[in-house]
């Protein structure tokens, strides 16, 4: 069995506070500089699969109107479009039913992508699409790119085009460790350190449904940058047993510490319990409203006007499968 200590989640996609602002602030000014230069910031792919930003277009009126309108998106702006889409790969995964496992994957690596790259860079729509297709791959739950496409009502020759993007960007490690299992095993850890009966065991399953949920709330803000999935998974148990009461959980700390070495004293523990329960208690998924301009700034980083990203989504239009008017409402929409 694949162990976390071992893992290049470990070693490589754990990060302390200071460094994720550091690589949030280095792709973001990556892109002002290419504005800066008069350029337009989405990359293409060129036909050996490599990466590079437009060429400079022919300094035309219209040209130099639109590099004049092109205003840089702000990190603070980058981290309102990631939280409203993060949010919105859980709405996709929950659609599709699929299990948390995937949900918890396809929404690492979004995460993983935008410490690499500005939204000004990649649009973040086709990227968390790719990213569920993906995690659907790794997670061994495989559902084809049109049928991902359609459920969406989204292209799905994008999602394709952005498949090795996103396994470049993530230097191909792709198996992550999410906090679910770690929960699931803390609880049969539980089950022995109460011995349990059959009462005792039906609380303690309803303590592992609450900290599901509380997981649900984690994945969606840094956390799963800054902690191991031990600690979300117990950050998960203590916040659901404040709630439910099913055992004395500095007790059961206790025993963990007295039968694991540990290079953090207890206390070192709580406080990195504490910092979770904040990001937590700190998350608001920004609402459209917010991020509609947001998303104008975007398409004047990629060149692109009013005019422009209507021929865009009647081109897009052209490959959505026809849907029952049913089936369009339910369709989750990236707007």
């Amino acid at each position: 069995m694949a162990d976390f200590m071992t893992s290049t989640h470990r070693a490589k996609w754990v990060f302390t506070p200071q460094q994720l602002v550091e690589k949030y602030r280095a792709a973001n000014q990556r892109a002002r500089e290419v504005l800066e230069k008069g350029g337009t910031t989405l990359m293409t792919i060129d036909a050996d699969g490599s990466l590079k930003y437009p060429e400079p277009q022919i300094n035309t009126k219209d040209n130099a109107n639109k590099r004049s309108r092109a205003k840089p998106v702000s990190i603070e702006e980058e981290r309102c479009i990631r939280l409203f889409l993060e949010d919105k790969i859980q709405e996709v995964c929950k659609n599709f039913h699929f299990p948390h496992k995937i949900q918890a994957t396809a929404l690492i690596y979004f995460k993983r992508f935008y410490l690499q790259w500005s939204i000004m860079e990649h649009d973040p729509k086709n990227i968390l699409l790719t990213c569920i297709y993906a995690a659907c791959k790794i997670e061994e739950n495989h559902v084809s790119a049109e049928e991902l496409g359609k459920g969406i009502q989204q292209d799905h020759q994008m999602i394709l085009n952005n498949e090795m993007i996103i396994y470049q960007t993530l230097e191909f490690d792709l198996i992550v460790y999410a906090p679910y299992r770690s929960v699931e095993g803390f609880i049969n850890d539980m089950e022995e350190f109460c011995n349990a009966d059959d009462d005792l065991l039906q609380m303690l399953k309803t303590l592992q449904e609450t900290a599901r949920l509380e997981v649900d709330k984690m994945m969606l803000t840094d956390a799963p940058l800054l902690f191991p999935p031990g600690q979300l998974a117990l950050a998960a148990l203590y916040n659901s047993n404040a709630l439910h009461k099913v055992l004395d959980f500095d007790g059961y700390l206790s025993n963990i510490f007295s039968r694991q070495s540990s290079m953090h004293t207890k206390s070192e523990f709580i406080e990195s319990l504490n910092a979770i329960d904040s990001l937590i208690k700190n998350y608001r998924c920004p609402p459209r409203s917010e991020t509609k301009p947001i998303n104008k700034k975007l398409e004047s980083c990629w060149g692109l006007s009013s005019h422009d990203e209507g021929k865009k989504r009647e081109k897009k239009s052209k490959h959505k499968s026809k849907k029952s008017s049913n089936e369009a409402q339910n369709a989750p929409s990236l707007a």
